[in-house]
């Protein structure tokens, strides 16, 4: 996505559900200089659609994790958006547990309830007609792509995959209080994410927690992803010096 030297800092996305690396493609100019951008390509998209896509989240989350953890040198901090924010989850708490010379700075985590305030809306089986719609209310999907037939075969079977993966997951009870500051995001008008799934995510760290809501709704960040990746920054320029610092945790998410 973006190199530079000698970053300071490396922060790596994780897209959503049928989602791949090329939606953080914009970000690329919004990082400062001395970040390095990175993305994860998952399984069964982009250049790697020749493979089958992961069928359950250690299948995901573990190569991730061990490729980022070749990554020692410089703090990571991890931002993932709907099934991203709980694959990114995952992957901090086994980087969180490995022996490496630098943890993860920050786990941010983006339009997904937090453990134990999830549910399946079983749509992996759902008729082509049925999904098609339901993607398009929650936008995120090219509605030229979801009109194409030819498109829209190469498309709906990776969703599919991804809404099958989260049907299986099943988060730790009780969640892992990790020494990671986290950082919850969401749309206002989210109908799949509310104030009380974000501020779930409180439980899975013991290094400070806060949460943000912005205008729209589950792909908020589309509009206001200047602003979002400015507010990362503010919690990452405090904390990447010394990794797994304690953030303010407000009593309710702060809107813009």
């Amino acid at each position: 996505m973006r190199t530079c030297r000698a970053p300071r800092l490396r922060l790596i996305c994780f897209p959503h559900a049928g989602g791949s690396a090329g939606f953080f493609r914009s970000w690329a100019a919004l990082v400062p200089d001395d970040v390095e951008l990175l993305a994860v390509r998952y399984p069964g998209r982009e250049d790697r659609f020749a493979e089958s896509p992961a069928r359950h989240m250690a299948d995901l989350a573990e190569p991730i994790a061990q490729a980022s953890m070749k990554l020692d040198d410089t703090p990571l901090a991890l931002f993932g958006h709907s099934m991203g924010a709980t694959v990114a989850f995952e992957v901090t708490a086994r980087l969180a547990d490995a022996p490496t010379a630098v943890g993860p700075a920050a786990l941010f985590v983006s339009g997904r309830p937090g453990p134990g305030k999830t549910r399946s809306r079983h749509l992996a089986d759902a008729t082509d007609d049925r999904l098609v719609e339901d993607l398009l209310a929650m936008g995120g999907t090219s509605a030229e792509v979801l009109a194409n037939p030819e498109l829209r075969e190469l498309f709906l079977p990776v969703i599919r995959a991804d809404y099958r993966l989260l049907d299986a997951y099943r988060s730790p009870v009780p969640p892992p209080a990790l020494a990671v500051p986290v950082v919850a995001y969401y749309g206002a008008e989210d109908g799949h994410v509310d104030e009380d799934g974000v501020n779930a995510w409180s439980a899975v760290t013991r290094s400070g927690f806060a949460a943000r809501s912005f205008p729209g709704g589950h792909f908020y960040l589309e509009q206001h992803a200047a602003a979002l990746v400015t507010d990362l920054f503010t919690h990452l320029d405090t904390n990447t010096s010394t990794p797994g610092s304690a953030m303010p945790a407000p009593k309710t998410p702060r809107r813009p």
